[in-house]
């Protein structure tokens, strides 16, 4: 693994709470790899840009992201805590709270409801769109360099067609 500026340590040690010793050098790969990796942050970019392209047991990295036990609120606690130190040292923490449908079709999609489309809806006509409703809670943050406020997600969560935000649970 290669060496990191001493502030990319840091920031990834922070994380390091979440995971058990061994996952947590995976982790670690895909962490560096993510901040390196130029373009599409693909899994198997990663590990190319970490020089493990052809690692024999590759698909532990993988495991990683899906057989994990991720608690949402705790990871977030933690980027958000990053977030505030990083972007917004000084004045008033500002949250943006967003909803969005991705709209998907499928058997196979557990979560997937039917939701009033607030883009294509009125007060007068009512457009149902079929797919899966993602709540994102934002920092809402003025960056120097860009001259604005930039939304900068910490909590992404898909809500299902039958429970609220209120039943979500870790």
């Amino acid at each position: 693994m290669p060496d990191l500026p001493a502030r990319f340590a840091e920031l990834i040690l922070a994380f390091a709470p979440l995971f058990v010793p061994r996952s947590w050098r995976h982790a670690q790969v895909l962490l560096n790899g993510a901040i390196l990796t130029p373009g599409r942050r693909r899994v198997s970019s990663v590990l190319r840009i970490m020089g493990r392209a052809q690692e024999r047991r590759f698909v532990n990295v993988h495991r990683i992201l899906n057989r994990a036990a991720w608690c949402p609120r705790t990871n977030s606690c933690i980027l958000l805590s990053l977030l505030v130190n990083s972007f917004a040292q000084r004045g008033p923490v500002v949250l943006g709270l967003d909803d969005t449908i991705e709209r998907r079709r499928g058997k196979r999609i557990t979560a997937k409801g039917i939701y009033r489309d607030p883009v294509r809806s009125s007060d007068s006509h009512f457009v149902k769109a079929s797919g899966l409703r993602r709540m994102s809670l934002m920092l809402l943050a003025p960056i120097f360099w860009a001259g604005r406020v930039w939304a900068l997600p910490f909590l992404n969560v898909f809500q299902r067609a039958t429970l609220g935000l209120a039943q979500f649970r870790c």
